[in-house]
């Protein structure tokens, strides 16, 4: 534990607070000309944030990682959650793996797969197959799980996820991660071939080894599908060991996500992960059945990285209106402290994950007004909380939510 975080815990008293993170996924965009100088927040119909922004709210930009650092999902989420994210970095395999409720055992590493199309060449020209139905997916999975038992001496297990996702877990003894991606990371390019990060690790280069042998053994057995006949692996490692959300800040949290990567950050640090809704009406009443059960809520609403992943203006100005229609259920048991955000910021203009800081809504009784209309890139760049780094959000809430005593004298 680092000196601040240290004071941080010297500091926290435990109260009745309840804490809410709503996660608009790459929530943050560009206001550009060919969008008609607006962003997809600031384009969209949101009648409820604005009437909970003239309730009186805080809001800036935060910095995912540090300035200039594109994140992936991962570290923009362990950010959210007060981790630093350069110190705490886990494999996206892992994450993924424990978000489809796979128990990872000591020296299991674990790599997150995206069935992707290759060409008779050999090149990639679909990272994400189509985005090929779940049901596909799971039976290509159960497929390749039937043919696939073992690559030499290492276990394999596959675990199908949403649409083109699925999770490969490697098991036995002497391996260890992170080794490199097999995604060329655009279209046109073969697949990579996974190396070990450190060329003198033994362990890295026999889960190398592995991944390279998987590979000679599933690809024939997909090659015949006509969009997903290949696969993409990547945050190929193993489980870190990340101090636990409760213990951390006093705060017994919950988790209410879709998608399994979200669900295993969550477990990753200690949330319980509230199974069942789908939509984001359903997670905010279940939120409402949950309410007494826990003080922390982590709310993760997807569609708006999805579609600013496709380039998608109006599709993402549609999934920013819908999470406003859904927020009424929310507010129906208002949080002492809500934050609204994105993990990061996911342009439609870049169509991926970007460095720029992405807006931040914070409400409480101690909030204050920043007397602005809307939620917006445009306001969050006038509002008192300024910019800031992502892992502080947690202890602003907290702050908000009365929870640190005084330092000093």
């Amino acid at each position: 534990m680092n000196t601040l975080d240290a004071l941080y815990s010297e500091l926290t008293l435990k109260t009745n607070a309840k804490l809410v993170l709503a996660v608009m996924d790459g929530l943050g965009d560009l206001a550009t000309a060919a969008q008609g100088n607006l962003t997809p927040l600031e384009a969209a119909r949101t009648p409820n944030l604005d009437a909970l922004v003239r309730q009186g709210c805080a809001q800036g930009r935060m910095i995912p990682v540090a300035p200039g650092i594109t994140p992936g999902s991962g570290p923009g989420h362990l950010a959210l959650f007060g981790y630093d994210p350069v110190e705490y970095q886990v494999g996206r395999g892992v994450i993924e793996a424990l978000g489809l409720g796979l128990e990872l055992q000591p020296g299991d590493v674990a790599a997150r797969a995206n069935f992707c199309t290759l060409d008779a060449n050999g090149l990639v020209t679909d990272r994400r197959a189509g985005r090929i139905a779940t049901s596909v997916c799971e039976e290509l999975c159960a497929k390749l799980a039937a043919r696939i038992k073992k690559v030499g001496d290492v276990e394999v297990i596959i675990q199908a996820g949403k649409e083109h996702r699925f999770v490969v877990v490697f098991r036995g003894k002497g391996l260890e991660g992170p080794v490199t991606s097999t995604d060329p990371n655009r279209e046109g390019l073969p697949l990579a071939e996974a190396k070990p990060e450190n060329a003198r690790s033994a362990a890295q280069k026999k889960t190398a080894k592995a991944v390279a042998e998987f590979y000679r053994q599933a690809l024939p057995v997909i090659a015949s599908h006509p969009k997903a006949n290949g696969f993409l692996l990547r945050g190929i490692a193993h489980q870190p060991a990340i101090p636990l959300f409760e213990e951390r800040y006093r705060l017994k949290p919950a988790a209410l996500a879709v998608y399994p990567m979200y669900k295993g950050l969550a477990q990753l640090v200690g949330m319980a992960k509230i199974e069942g809704p789908q939509t984001i009406q359903e997670q905010f009443e279940r939120y409402l059945a949950e309410y007494d059960r826990y003080d922390f809520f982590f709310i993760h609403f997807k569609y708006t990285d999805k579609y600013g992943e496709d380039g998608n203006f109006e599709a993402k100005k549609k999934a920013v209106e819908e999470f406003d229609a859904a927020l009424p259920i929310l507010l129906r048991k208002q949080p002492d402290v809500l934050a609204i955000t994105g993990d990061h910021s996911t342009p439609c203009a870049v169509k991926g994950h970007s460095w720029h800081p992405q807006p931040v809504l914070l409400h409480s009784a101690l909030s204050g007004s920043d007397k602005l209309e809307r939620f917006t890139e445009t306001g969050a760049n006038l509002g008192s909380l300024g910019v800031f780094e992502a892992k502080y959000l947690i202890r602003l809430m907290q702050a908000n939510a009365k929870m640190f005593d005084k330092f000093g004298a």
